[in-house]
């Protein structure tokens, strides 16, 4: 409904009153306190403010201008702040710090980890919560449907497993990223672009960090000629280099870098010499 509250959402609301400790607020069915911390420095009654909804520590329906990390229905990834004995609380850039009971847990979390968490609204109490059992707040979906082998897209990496980095992709479905397909560093919380290499048929996702096929292999190489270009047209690596030093200079494994120079000397790109490569 158009005129209705919309608690753990923003909502857009008139201002009807000034008071000594903050504004209130056209709540429809109630008046919404604005606290005088969150009040901008310039008003007028009647103005419509924009405003995230939530409930304080006494359980009151309050209005504040800080935007937190996420709101409802959408998942984050959130850094523990402390632990109780009733469940763990979240950072999530409101003073009021969010709330995931322990049944809600799918492993101990501790305080300063950060976790993939879906917020949403707790139909019994109303309340603002989170709950790090994600999977079961994925909506169903045909990832055949959507996804094709090949595709570049845009995923959070959220857990380390021993199979590799688990990824929300799309705000849907789960993919993995496999520990022999990561040359590079993939920073937990923080969005990257990756490739479907397979669709599963438990409707996971695997994934890579660089293209399939011939797309890979061209990008592979244009990073290693950018490479030698940088170094005034020599780079110090060649066929018998480590993994190790071929993967902390170009970020990808030697057999990629084999690959790439092998291209690029039948192009009659480079020449190779016993402690390096060079532009022709």
């Amino acid at each position: 409904m158009e005129n209705e509250l919309k608690i753990g959402e923003y909502n857009r609301l008139r201002i009807i009153k000034e008071v000594p400790f903050g504004l209130y607020l056209d709540g429809y069915e109630d008046e919404i306190l604005l606290p005088l911390q969150y009040v901008p420095e310039t008003y007028q009654i009647d103005d419509i403010l924009e405003v995230f909804i939530y409930r304080d520590s006494e359980d009151r329906i309050i209005a504040t201008t800080l935007k937190p990390f996420a709101t409802i229905n959408q998942f984050a990834y959130l850094e523990v702040h402390s632990v109780t004995p009733l469940g763990v609380f979240l950072e999530w850039g409101l003073a009021k710090h969010l709330f995931v009971p322990f049944s809600q847990q799918f492993q101990k979390m501790t305080v300063g980890r950060s976790y993939l968490v879906y917020i949403y609204l707790d139909a019994q109490t109303d309340r603002i919560v989170a709950s790090a059992r994600v999977e079961k707040f994925l909506p169903i979906v045909d990832a055949e449907s959507m996804f094709t082998i090949g595709d570049k897209i845009e995923v959070i990496p959220f857990e380390y497993t021993d199979l590799g980095i688990k990824c929300l992709v799309d705000n849907c479905k789960i993919g993995m990223l496999f520990k022999n397909e990561i040359f590079t560093n993939v920073i937990l919380g923080q969005s990257t672009f990756v490739y479907i290499e397979n669709l599963r048929e438990d409707g996971r996702l695997d994934l890579r960090l660089e293209p399939i096929g011939r797309l890979r292999l061209d990008s592979q190489v244009e990073k290693v000629l950018q490479a030698i270009k940088d170094n005034k047209g020599v780079l110090y690596l060649h066929d018998k280099s480590p993994a190790e030093d071929i993967y902390d200079q170009l970020g990808m494994s030697k057999k990629d870098f084999k690959k790439a120079i092998g291209g690029l000397y039948k192009s009659k790109l480079i020449a190779l010499h016993s402690d390096c490569v060079s532009l022709l």
